[in-house]
């Protein structure tokens, strides 16, 4: 194996982006277009959230990067959310926009999400963010069982179950059940 790249649906894959309920929203007391807001995470203590969008209120489902998390742009740069103070009001966290989360280009206000929601529980399962591994493989020519995509899932299954010390990965083949071919004697034409 050359190398290992993770592959993600939604670059960082929305690590760190809780699901909220906005309890309180009130207009602050230094800026005209901010709000001081409260926000159920899910950790047991509401956090203060001073949030700038035009549309939010109490008592929505809302998308919640926590203190920590690493968002990125459409370019693909990167930004931490820290702890703040915003005209003199704390702030612990970011209530997002669907382009703050990398889901579109949507800036006009914050994401409002249904009513079934659950507080607390990871935007990656809510929005069905995936990641994968990509593995580069080098052959060389004395691994002929390696020259093919089983052969190599082979090996890979038999590493990993190594290094983690059990053998909870498995080689899961494809059904080729339905494959059928209608006629076995075409020519098929080979040249050098």
């Amino acid at each position: 194996m050359e190398g290992i790249e993770i592959v993600e649906s939604v670059k960082g894959s929305l690590k760190g982006v809780v699901v909220g309920k906005v309890l309180t929203c009130k207009k602050h007391p230094n800026a005209d277009r901010l709000k001081v807001t409260t926000v159920d995470i899910g950790s047991g203590e509401p956090v203060q959230i001073v949030c700038g969008a035009p549309n939010v209120d109490v008592g929505q489902k809302v998308p919640v990067a926590t203190v920590g998390t690493m968002l990125f742009d459409s370019e693909g740069n990167g930004f931490k959310i820290k702890k703040g103070k915003i005209r003199g009001e704390e702030s612990h966290g970011m209530i997002c926009a669907e382009d703050e989360l990398g889901l579109g280009t949507d800036h006009d206000g914050i994401m409002v999400l249904e009513e079934d929601a659950l507080i607390g529980s990871n935007a990656k399962d809510y929005f069905k963010i995936v990641d994968d591994f990509r593995f580069e493989i080098g052959l060389t020519p004395n691994r002929s069982d390696a020259t093919s995509h089983i052969g190599s899932a082979r090996d890979i299954v038999a590493v990993l179950n190594q290094i983690h010390g059990n053998d909870e990965s498995k080689l899961m083949l494809p059904d080729v059940s339905g494959f059928k071919v209608d006629n076995t004697n075409v020519d098929i034409e080979v040249i050098v």
